[in-house]
């Protein structure tokens, strides 16, 4: 059970439920239950009409009661993020099956979507509460998810919660040159003389991309900044960064934001082309975006919160650096730092990366995932 599935993926959720679902398919039968347009192949659950305009919330909560109807077969539901967590635990009482529910981030740790969804958040927050609490197991993406899932629900038993890492396919992220004529770095105008930051992400609070431009500010005069970031959560935060960039861009040259969701083969160019890629993340549960970075074989500067120091190893795959919610002025400078430090060491950046690469090769596979995911399956339906 999943918002997130293809076509239709935007975010981290959604890469790891469409690579462990064709996982899995080698292993049991999996039925998909999504949400979004139909398409073949899936069982889409739509919310109801009656609430077109309605709070999102609310909407939600109608699509999930369309997917617990058409789940009568399951014998194990599984279900992600808050946006299925109660279609997973309705699904769970009205069949008498087990419910496993992965838990990609927490509600109460991200209060900035209240701005998104007003009285809505309350609601998920509730939603996740009580499946979360309920679950006959739940699995944190990282061993520091799992202390998050026990320190904001303190009454869940440890034994009921689980650690299966997100993965990366390194063979769909991998070294890559562009196409001949089909370079995106080309058509933004980026100079390959000129050592190249990158970030991707969506434009939220959490993912930290104000920081980020503000530490551009910082950056060594030959470095170019090739943002990525798009999909803003809301109108504000949208005019924040736009003010933001069209500031930076004043105060230097070699700064181009890519708004659009680019392709894959185009963003394995720009990770690729990258000396190092910056995540300046103030919450996340793991952050496949390093991986796919790692999987290129590119340096990485992240902030040292959640799962992250769980993926990028200091000082072997890249720099990690201290966020303090308390004083962002020195996050940002150290941020600046990194990167500064791997671009004037460009042979300690190429070496970070290649240890990145053979690091996502021999730790994240996503069939020892979904092997993992399904000893737990097996676990609670004994």
């Amino acid at each position: 059970m999943t918002r997130e599935y293809p076509p239709e993926v935007y975010g981290g959720a959604g890469v790891h439920v469409t690579e462990l679902v064709a996982q899995l398919r080698h292993l049991c039968e999996v039925d998909v239950h999504c949400m979004g347009a139909p398409r073949p192949g899936v069982t889409v659950a739509a919310p109801d009409p009656a609430l077109a305009g309605a709070n999102a919330a609310l909407a939600t909560l109608s699509a999930d009661l369309n997917m617990v109807n058409t789940s009568s077969q399951a014998t194990v539901v599984h279900s992600h993020t808050w946006y299925t967590g109660m279609a997973g635990h309705l699904a769970a009482l009205l069949y008498g099956v087990p419910h496993v529910l992965t838990a990609h981030s927490l509600e109460p740790m991200r209060p900035w979507k209240a701005e998104q969804l007003g009285g809505g958040y309350r609601i998920s927050s509730w939603v996740e509460k009580t499946a979360v609490e309920a679950a006959d197991a739940v699995i944190a993406v990282s061993s520091g998810m799992r202390d998050d899932v026990l320190r904001t629900y303190p009454g869940l038993d440890p034994d009921r919660v689980h650690v299966v890492r997100n993965g990366i396919d390194t063979d769909v992220w991998y070294p890559a040159e562009p196409e001949p004529g089909q370079s995106v770095l080309a058509e933004l105008g980026v100079d390959p003389a000129r050592p190249i930051v990158a970030f991707v992400g969506r434009i939220t609070r959490q993912k930290g991309v104000a920081h980020l431009v503000k530490a551009a500010h910082h950056f060594a005069p030959e470095v170019q900044l090739v943002l990525c970031a798009g999909a803003p959560d809301t109108p504000e935060i949208a005019e924040e960064v736009a003010s933001a960039v069209q500031e930076l861009s004043r105060a230097r040259t070699g700064v181009f934001w890519v708004r659009e969701m680019l392709p894959t083969a185009k963003i394995r160019e720009i990770l690729t082309a990258a000396t190092t890629f910056v995540c300046p993340s103030v919450y996340e549960p793991l952050g496949i975006v390093n991986l796919e970075a790692m999987a290129c074989g590119t340096a990485v500067v992240a902030s040292d919160v959640g799962g992250i120091p769980e993926v990028v190893a200091d000082g072997r795959t890249g720099l990690l650096v201290h966020y303090d919610p308390d004083d962002t002025a020195s996050f940002e400078r150290e941020l600046a730092e990194g990167v500064n430090a791997l671009v004037a060491d460009p042979d300690r950046a190429r070496d970070f990366g290649a240890a990145g690469r053979q690091r996502c090769i021999d730790e994240f596979s996503w069939a020892q995932i979904a092997e993992q995911t399904l000893e737990i399956y097996r676990k609670v339906s004994s």
